[in-house]
């Protein structure tokens, strides 16, 4: 198992190349796409990557004060991720009505598709981008943490 540093490491920028190409993806599911120029739509998708990182980073930090343990992640790996993939799916549910409804910062193209949750119109690519961003970049983490540390293990890596 990785160090929790060395995951943490690995999560957070693996998690940041996955927000900007779903990002990138998805924006013409915004009416940005088409009212705007493409200076404010880069604009756009830096912004809302930096904010996604935020978001990632806030939602493994809280969930690792709440339910982590200090031998984590190589023990109880679970509760910490599933409580951060629910934080960040929770935030992204109320940033999106917030902004698209109560705000009207921003809006949906007639392509986005829209789940009506308890009387909540959220688009489905949004919520749908913190389910599968955070769970891959978790996931390729522990990968990475784990071919490394067989690396470090592994004798034949010691006899150059």
């Amino acid at each position: 198992m990785p160090s929790w540093l060395s995951w943490l490491r690995h999560y957070l920028a693996t998690s940041a190349i996955g927000h900007l190409l779903w990002e990138i993806a998805q924006l013409p599911l915004y009416t940005i796409w088409s009212t705007e120029t493409v200076r404010e739509q880069v604009i756009a998708i830096v912004h809302c990557t930096a904010g996604d990182v935020v978001i990632a980073t806030l939602a493994i930090v809280l969930a690792l004060v709440l339910v982590g343990d200090s031998d984590w992640p190589a023990n109880s790996f679970w509760p910490p991720a599933a409580a951060a993939l629910m934080g960040g799916f929770a935030y992204t549910g109320f940033s999106e009505w917030l902004n698209t409804v109560f705000r009207t910062t921003w809006s949906y193209s007639e392509w986005m598709p829209v789940l009506d949750l308890l009387g909540f119109r959220l688009g489905l690519s949004p919520m749908l981008q913190w389910v599968v961003v955070p769970a891959l970049a978790m996931w390729l983490a522990m990968r990475a943490g784990l071919s490394s540390r067989l690396t470090t293990l592994d004798p034949r890596s010691r006899a150059a």
